[in-house]
């Protein structure tokens, strides 16, 4: 339907018809005209996995929904790395939506992992920007491939559960814009997803779903989202003012409580009409998207699906251990030990918990390749040991070659709705662990949790899988890494710190009542760890093979440009092992010496490669200006500062492999401004400003006593040259009257302060 189509069926609805359009019908449908033949559509959660509900509704997975494919969660999917990987999900999911008549699946859950602890990490992607960004783009555009739409979540900055629905997320413009504006900014730029979802949260003391500042001058003006912005379920305040902000659809239904306000908001002036016939179109526009793009034959598979769950689970496991004892040999004599090995923990819980009609647990796909003993070992359903349990389990590994314990994070601990109050794993699993390690010295660890967890056996143990929560077919990817069928190649998203303690939030969260400040600004994640070289169980970034990859030959186009310019960088990486196997490559930029604090490694951009024993493939990247730029808050826009910046090949953040240096020029003058306040050195910073103001600066008292001779006498000492130049660099403009012996007046002054602002 053409926009002009739209319009005019705006124009013939009811101002109480358009009043109902901005509202569900119920949990999960838009409303329907059935005079105008519109019809309603139904959107679903998701985001891995399709959990559509028929009859009763909850959005917290309290209700059964129908049986569907449980594919990886988000933070599986995002170490994987692998963009066409998600993508193919994507187009899976949509196709699983088109058989169910689904219009738009509730994700991808983009959010930035500001503390390990949230209760929802399981569901967000990652620490970096970029990596939430291009992995939500990837499964946006795979989804939206298919006819349906998605609706990234939860816009702005819902990064914790603790009061989420009251909160206030206190930031600053710049790490607003660096971080967690900037996951959301390349999905919709590149992937244009159909709707958004507006967070519980507030920002800065007003609600996310009554900021015009996001909703509509970024999300819409800058950035050209061209559909429409729901709320959650529930986050609707003043549904007046969210209409004005750019908030059109409020979900669930208010039962015709908020229409009415709209209405007599219309009625009284306080609302334009045509804010609202606004809003109204935008739905529409996508209620029709998706009307044309309805494939009613689509045929869902679900055994199929399952097989590309397994699939993509594979490359959401990441190997942080490896003292060679993987991969597994069907000779020795194997225990698996631990309830997730036959009941394994493959999802987390809340508004994404899919009803899977198949579950393949690693005892279930194990016998693929060889017979296992078992010992259930602990219960996940309370954290108490039972001494039956653990000693039947160290009995079996007392009897085998090597012991793989299955362990993790129950949805007791981690799960919607709740944060976690530290980063430990449950006392009788941490208990199984060490009585296993005191009988057997062959252990490997596979763990299925949502997020980063302590770990104080790891000296103890031999191997450590991170499983993760990926999927229903988790188990088969399991013993497919275990068993070298499949060389690892998934890389953490996030870091892993020692202890919780040592996370840059720890101090702040989750904030104090109502009010959560993100006091360590842009230092997220690595982002921290790094600028402060703190010892870190497990980089960003971080992620072991079956074989190994050789970097070389690094080149940049060219040794400097302008921050209108694009650099070309190219880098071989050879695979020198045995093992057919797949590497990411991190490309990494420094900037050298910056006059604004800034991380000492920023992911810029990443590959992932498949490369056969001896083969070597070049990886291509190209950067402009954002690459090199940290978002400046006098001018409100990105800016790159004069300099050189290395360029830095790493397969983690603290492993750099290769470097070359660029020098970066520059457009743009960032205008300051000038007050008798501002130092000398505030002048020496901007070589023109300094030139005109050299002959302003007559510092006779400093002059004299720099040219005395005065060598062996105290004075000389105290009046070191060291000292009186930092004297004169800090010294305010206003000082020069004090120190000039009555050469420069205030009238002086105030000429040089006028010609600097007026440069």
């Amino acid at each position: 339907m053409t926009q002009a189509e739209i319009k005019n069926l705006v124009s013939q609805m009811t101002l109480e018809e358009k009043a109902t359009m901005c509202s569900g019908a119920d949990f999960w449908h838009t409303e329907a005209i059935e005079r105008l033949g519109i019809p309603a559509s139904m959107v679903s959660d998701g985001p891995h996995g399709l959990r559509k509900q028929d009859d009763k509704a909850d959005h917290l997975g309290v209700n059964e929904s129908i049986k569907a494919v449980c594919f990886p969660a988000g933070c599986g999917t995002a170490a994987s790395f692998n963009r066409d990987l998600i993508k193919e999900m994507g187009a899976t999911l949509a196709n699983e939506c088109q058989a169910e008549g689904v219009s738009v699946i509730l994700g991808p859950a983009m959010n930035i992992k500001r503390s390990p602890v949230c209760g929802r990490n399981f569901e967000y992607y990652s620490e970096d920007p970029l990596v939430a960004g291009e992995m939500a783009g990837a499964l946006i555009s795979g989804v939206q491939s298919g006819g349906v739409g998605t609706s990234a979540k939860h816009f702005l900055a819902n990064n914790q559960e603790h009061r989420r629905m009251t909160c206030s997320s206190n930031i600053d413009e710049r790490t607003l814009r660096e971080i967690y504006l900037g996951a959301f900014e390349s999905a919709v730029k590149s992937s244009h997803p159909w709707t958004i979802m507006a967070s519980y949260n507030r920002i800065n003391g007003v609600h996310a779903t009554e900021q015009k500042e996001y909703l509509t001058d970024v999300l819409r003006g800058e950035w050209g989202f061209d559909g429409y912005v729901m709320s959650d379920w529930g986050a609707v305040n003043d549904r007046v003012a969210e209409l004005a902000a750019g908030m059109d659809l409020e979900m669930p239904s208010s039962n015709g409580e908020n229409d009415k306000l709209i209405v007599e908001a219309v009625k009284n002036g306080t609302l334009d009409e045509a804010v609202l016939d606004q809003a109204v179109e935008r739905i529409l526009n996508i209620v029709y998207r998706f009307e044309e793009n309805r494939k009613p034959d689509a045929v869902w598979d679900l055994d199929a699906d399952h097989e590309m769950a397994r699939k993509i689970a594979q490359e959401t496991m990441v190997l942080l251990k490896n003292d060679d004892i993987l991969p597994l040999t069907a000779d020795k004599k194997i225990a698996f030990i631990g309830q997730y090995a036959s009941k394994p923990r493959y999802q987390g819980g809340g508004s994404s918990h899919i009803n899977s009609r198949r579950i393949t647990s690693a005892m279930d796909a194990v016998s693929e390749y060889c017979t296992v003993t078992y010992a259930q070992g602990y219960s996940d359903k309370a954290d108490v040991i039972d001494e039956t349990m653990m000693a039947e389990a160290v009995k079996v590994a007392s009897e085998a070659e090597v012991a793989v314990l299955f362990v993790g994070l129950p949805d007791l601990i981690e799960s919607e709705g709740f944060d976690r109050p530290d980063m430990k794993m449950p006392k009788n699993q941490n208990e199984l662990i060490d009585r296993v390690c005191e009988v057997n010295k062959n252990v490997v660890i596979v763990l299925h949790n949502g997020a980063p967890v302590e770990m104080p056996w790891l000296p103890k143990v031999k191997g450590v899988l991170e499983a993760y929560l990926s999927g229903e077919a988790c188990g088969g990817a399991v013993v497919d890494i275990l068993f070298g069928k499949v060389s690892p190649s998934a890389k953490l998203p996030e870091t892993f710190p020692v202890k919780y303690e040592d996370n840059p939030s720890y101090l702040s969260f989750p904030g104090e009542g109502n009010e959560v400040n993100y006091t360590e600004g842009v230092f997220v994640g690595y982002r921290y760890y790094d600028r402060k070289k703190m010892d870190v169980l497990f980089p960003f970034g971080f992620g072991l093979s079956y074989t190994e990859f050789e970097y070389s030959n690094l080149k940049l186009d060219k040794t400097s440009m302008k921050d209108t310019d694009e650099v070309t960088v190219t880098v071989d990486v050879k695979n020198v092992g045995k093992m057919a196997g797949k590497e990411v490559v991190q490309l990494y930029v420094n900037d050298v010496e910056s006059k604004v604090i800034r991380p000492v490694n920023e992911l810029r951009d990443f590959v992932k490669i498949e490369l056969q024993p001896g083969e070597t493939k070049t990886v291509t990247f190209v950067l402009g200006k954002r690459a090199f730029a940290y978002f400046n808050t006098t001018l409100h826009d990105w800016h790159v500062e004069t300099g050189d910046f290395m360029i830095r090949i790493g397969k983690s953040s603290r492993d750099i492999v290769l470097e070359e240096k660029i020098y970066v020029e520059s457009t743009v003058r960032v205008p300051v401004k000038y007050t008798l306040d501002s130092c000398v050195l505030d002048l020496q910073e901007d070589p023109v400003a300094y030139e005109i103001a050299k002959p302003y600066l007559k510092l006779g008292f400093f002059e004299a006593q720099n040219n005395e001779d005065n060598d062996d006498s105290a004075t000389a000492e105290a009046m070191s040259k060291d000292m009186m130049e930092a004297m004169v660099r800090y010294m305010p403009l206003r000082g020069v009257l004090s120190f000039s012996n009555g050469e420069t007046t205030m009238d002086d002054l105030k000429e040089l302060v006028e010609k600097l602002n007026n440069l």
